[in-house]
C-alpha cells in the first residue's frame, strides 16, 4: 500500500494570517516549485486558495508531548509559546537533575509531568502517546529549536484529510539555522535512501516536529528507544498508507546548554532502522537477505564445543 503524500511549498509568495500573529502561511500558486500530490490541494491552488491554517476549527482535542531531561533554561519559552489550540500539555520527563520539572510548573500549573521509567527518546515518546487524552498528538523538542507557534499549519492538514503531518527545513518557506554540514548532508543521504526505498517524495527525515491523529498510533510502530524513533514513525507512516503532508518548520538553534544528538551514532542508527523496515518487493528482499548475511553467526562462533579432553 502507498502512502498519499503532500509537501506544502511557496519559495516565492508568503502572505500573513492576521488571525495568527507572527505566523506566516504558504500560498500555494501556479509558479511554485514544490510538489503537490493532491488533487484537492492543486484545485485550491489553482483557484488562488490560501493553504494554511483554518481560522475556525472544529474541536478536536490536542495533546502536546515534549520529552525532557535537564531543560530548566529553555522550557520556559517552550511553554508559553504554546497556541491556544493546544488542549493538553504532558512533559515526559527523563529524570532531570536541574530544575526543569520546578519551572514547568511554575510556568504553566496545567501541564502533566510523567517520569520515564526507561531511557531514550523513543521511550520517552512512547510514554506520552500512551497518557496522551487527544484526538490529535502532536510531538515537539524541550530546547527550544522548534517553535510551538507553528502548531496551527499542522493541525489545518489533519483536520482535511491527512493523517500524518511534519515538519520540513528544507522546503520553502522552512530552514535551519542549527544544522551542520555534517548532518544536512547525512540527512539528504537518508531522505533520498527513503525515497528510493518506498517510493515517497519526502524532503526531510530526521526532524521531530509531528502530529497525527491518536487513531493511527498502533500503525506508527513507535518501538525503537534512541532518536531514531523519528525516522521509524515517518517510515511506518508510510508502509500503512498513511495520507502524509510535509509543512514547513523553522529549524532554531537550542537556546541553551548542549545537544544529546550524537551524529554519526544516532545516524546510523536511524539507517539501520530504515533498512531494518524496507521487506517488501524485490529490493526489500534482497536488503533483508544482506541483513541476515551480516548477522548470521560464523561457524566457528556457531560450532557445538566438544566436552573438556575430546577432540
Amino acid at each position: 500500500m502507498s502512502a498519499s503524500f503532500t509537501s506544502v511549498t511557496s519559495p516565492g509568495r508568503v502572505v500573513e494570517d492576521r488571525s495568527l500573529p507572527n505566523l506566516a502561511v504558504p500560498v500555494l500558486d501556479d509558479a511554485m516549485s514544490g510538489r503537490v500530490h493532491d488533487a484537492a490541494i492543486s484545485r485550491q491552488a489553482a483557484n488562488g486558495a490560501t493553504v494554511g491554517p483554518s481560522t475556525t476549527r472544529a474541536h478536536s482535542m490536542v495533546s502536546l508531548i515534549i520529552p525532557t531531561k535537564n531543560e530548566a533554561p529553555n522550557i520556559a519559552w517552550v511553554l508559553e509559546s504554546i497556541p491556544d489550540c493546544v488542549d493538553e500539555v504532558i512533559i515526559v520527563d527523563g529524570r532531570s537533575t536541574d530544575a526543569t520539572i520546578v519551572t514547568a510548573l511554575s510556568c504553566r500549573p496545567d501541564v502533566r509531568v510523567i517520569m520515564q521509567e526507561n531511557i531514550g527518546k523513543g521511550e520517552a515518546l512512547r510514554t506520552g502517546f500512551r497518557a496522551a487524552g487527544g484526538d490529535i498528538i502532536v510531538m515537539i523538542d524541550a530546547d527550544g529549536s522548534m517553535a510551538p507557534s507553528e502548531i496551527p499549519h499542522y493541525l489545518h492538514f489533519l483536520e482535511n484529510g491527512y493523517d500524518f503531518v511534519k515538519g520540513s527545513r528544507f522546503i520553502g518557506g522552512g530552514g535551519s539555522r542549527d544544522i551542520s554540514p555534517t548532518r544536512r548532508l547525512g540527512n539528504k543521504g537518508l531522505v533520498h535512501l527513503v525515497n528510493g526505498l518506498y517510493d515517497a517524495g519526502l524532503t526531510d527525515l530526521c526532524y521531530g516536529f509531528c502530529a497525527f491523529h491518536r487513531r493511527y498510533l498502533d500503525y506508527l510502530g513507535v518501538s525503537t528507544q534512541g532518536f531514531e524513533v523519528e525516522a521509524k514513525m515517518v517510515v511506518s507512516a508510510l508502509k500503512s498508507g498513511l495520507r502524509i503532508a510535509e509543512v514547513p518548520s523553522l529549524e532554531m538553534p537550542r537556546r541553551f546548554g548542549h545537544s544529546n544528538l550524537h551524529t554519526f551514532r544516532d545516524g546510523i542508527r536511524v539507517l539501520r532502522t530504515v533498512l531494518r523496515e524496507h521487506d517488501s518487493g524485490l529490493s526489500g528482499h534482497a536488503v533483508q537477505q544482506v541483513r541476515s548475511m551480516v548477522h548470521r553467526p560464523s561457524a566457528r562462533s556457531s560450532a557445538v564445543p566438544s566436552p573438556a579432553g575430546r577432540p
